[in-house]
């Protein structure tokens, strides 16, 4: 007994150390004697109390390599959960029943360990790679081989409502797992679940909640919502087109216990098909969310390309996307891409879209992040030859009197966009030189009234393309451009007058060119002009004066002649003090 106790003495001392628990030494002793017999299955625990983000890094990888090598040979003989909780309130007296339940409450605790450590960001680097690593193995073998959905759904589950930053979980997701077909097909179905409930609960707060006026379930949803957005965009859009092998992690594809797929070997048609369903029902339950600002402007911008050629239906996405173009503003702007996409592959009809596209030209636009897209989308728009004339001269002359109050770089882009709209629809060239008569007629054919030199009959306040009166208009706006402040405007301004005199031998301009202009372009440019003659401060004799008596006849403005001035002025106030001595006519009359 004194010598146990003198041998146990010098061990306390090493767990009373920096980490209160056990050395690395110890842990690794546990984990080979837990390898060795089911007699040391008690160490179990102890090693599965290490598995945390808290503890040192050297004892929770030991802990958590032991009790991988540990569970991955029991697999195949770990009950399910129902039957593992049937055996214990059976209190059955077969020690295989008893180990099994066991077996799986400390593989549930396990798993349950590797999650937190996958998710925590409290984690160390090295730890959350090896726990992902390990915990993605137990997916891949699952029980008999098949993929363990179970578990990957509660994993997600933890992902989606973590508090705090994932992106570093992420990262590791797409660049080790999101390249495997199943390992997509199964997040994809996890998270359409998970987005389901979460509308669920959702609803259930704010019938709860909204007298009570609690928003910190409002706030965990936004949450939520942001992880079901970040993990969506972290998986690569994979490529539905090309009838492509597709690589799987698990071994016998795309089946689970519990979800309906296909077995190995199955066409990629049938795989390409099977993807594409749960991509839709994943997106369409995320985008049924409130979302929030920010969130909402990136899938705005990215769903014409990420999302739209990858659905079974696009057109299904045609109210949310006409729901958002109705807003108004930038999310208008925003939504035009997908809105266009919709309207010319997929045969969508929205009624007075060029009405809702007329409304969206405000000076705002031209300053606004995605100006660019959008610029591009609306000379797509109107280059349809079956374009009404009286549209397109109401665009014509919308953009022309923005160019009063838009930054050099909206009135280049101005510039051009006009000049293709002239090109396409010869019909309102009248624009370009139009002499107001006494007999002009408006649209209905009826004489209009006698307009005031200088009038312009155009309506900028008009919303209606058709009651603008652009048709009764000039582009005069334009002929000002001549002497723009900016000399990249007024050299446009020449050329687009020019090109119009001989329309055989030009083309239309690509926007693509002036659409993601900027003051730090336009600067750039200037300074990289190749000038041949430049005006230089030159004189044959010093100056003695900012301007020229010539140039301003009647003025002086030499130094000399302003002392001259001065003294002649000093002395007539002197003779007028002299003379104010005499009688009031005379003091009158010099005063005079």
């Amino acid at each position: 007994m004194a010598k146990s106790s003198s041998a146990a003495a010098p061990g306390s001392k090493k767990r009373k150390s920096k980490s209160g628990a056990l050395t690395h030494e110890e842990v690794k002793s546990l984990g080979y004697e837990l390898l060795s017999s089911r007699a040391h299955l008690n160490h179990a625990p102890v090693l599965l109390a290490l598995l945390s983000p808290s503890a040192p890094l050297n004892l929770a990888l030991e802990a958590l390599i032991s009790l991988q090598s540990f569970f991955e040979p029991l697999l195949p003989s770990i009950p399910s959960s129902s039957a593992a909780t049937a055996a214990a309130g059976g209190a059955s007296s077969d020690p295989e029943l008893v180990f099994g339940s066991w077996l799986r409450q400390r593989f549930d605790e396990f798993v349950a360990a590797l999650v937190e450590l996958s998710v925590s960001p409290h984690s160390d680097d090295a730890i959350r790679d090896v726990a992902l690593d390990a915990f993605m193995n137990f997916v891949k073998l699952g029980k008999d081989g098949r993929f363990h959905s179970a578990i990957y759904h509660k994993f997600l589950h933890a992902v989606v409502h973590a508090p705090d930053s994932i992106d570093l979980l992420l990262e590791l997701l797409g660049s080790k797992y999101f390249k495997y077909a199943d390992v997509c097909y199964f997040t994809y179905t996890s998270l359409d679940k998970i987005t389901n409930s979460l509308s669920s609960e959702t609803t259930g707060s704010n019938k709860d909640g909204s007298q009570n006026g609690d928003d910190g379930s409002e706030d965990r949803v936004v949450v939520c919502i942001r992880n079901i957005y970040n993990i969506l965009v972290h998986i690569p859009t994979l490529d539905f087109q090309k009838e492509s092998k597709f690589d799987m992690w698990s071994t016998v594809g795309l089946s689970s216990k519990g979800e309906k797929g296909f077995p190995e070997g199955s066409s990629a048609t049938n795989i390409n098909k099977k993807l594409k369903v749960k991509f839709t029902k994943a997106w369409l339950a995320f985008l049924k969310q409130p979302l929030p600002l920010d969130v909402y402007k990136e899938v705005l911008a990215t769903i014409h390309q990420n999302v739209i050629p990858s659905l079974s239906n696009p057109a299904i996405l045609c109210d949310f996307l006409t729901r958002s173009y109705d807003i108004g503003g930038v999310i208008s702007v925003m939504a035009l891409s997908g809105i266009f996409i919709l309207m010319t592959q997929h045969s969508l009809e929205y009624p007075k879209f060029y009405e809702k596209l007329y409304a969206l030209l405000t000076p705002a636009v031209f300053m606004a992040k995605h100006r660019s897209v959008f610029l591009q989308l609306l000379d797509a728009c109107l280059k349809s030859s079956y374009v009404p004339a009286y549209l397109a001269a109401s665009f014509a002359k919308r953009l022309s009197r923005l160019t009063l109050s838009v930054p050099p770089a909206g009135a280049l882009i101005i510039i051009a966009l006009i000049h293709n709209l002239l090109r396409r629809h010869p019909s309102i060239n009248f624009l370009v030189h139009r002499e107001i008569a006494q007999d002009d007629t408006n649209m209905s054919g009826e004489a209009s009234q006698p307009k005031k030199i200088g009038a312009d009959p155009f309506n900028n306040e008009e919303t209606d393309p058709e009651k603008s009166g652009a048709m009764r208009s000039s582009l005069w706006e334009i002929d000002t451009l001549r002497h723009h402040y900016t000399p990249a405007v007024s050299r446009f301004v020449a050329s687009l007058e020019n090109d119009l005199t001989v329309r055989a031998k030009t083309t239309e301009m690509k926007i693509t060119d002036f659409s993601s202009g900027s003051y730090a372009t336009v600067f750039q440019d200037e300074v990289r002009r190749r000038i041949k003659q430049v005006p230089l401060a030159f004189y044959r004799t010093t100056p003695s004066s900012l301007f020229q008596e010539s140039d301003f006849p009647g003025w002086t403005f030499g130094y000399q002649s302003n002392v001259v001035a001065q003294a002649s002025l000093e002395g007539n106030e002197s003779r007028t003090v002299e003379t104010s001595k005499g009688s009031p006519a005379k003091r009158s009359r010099v005063e005079t």
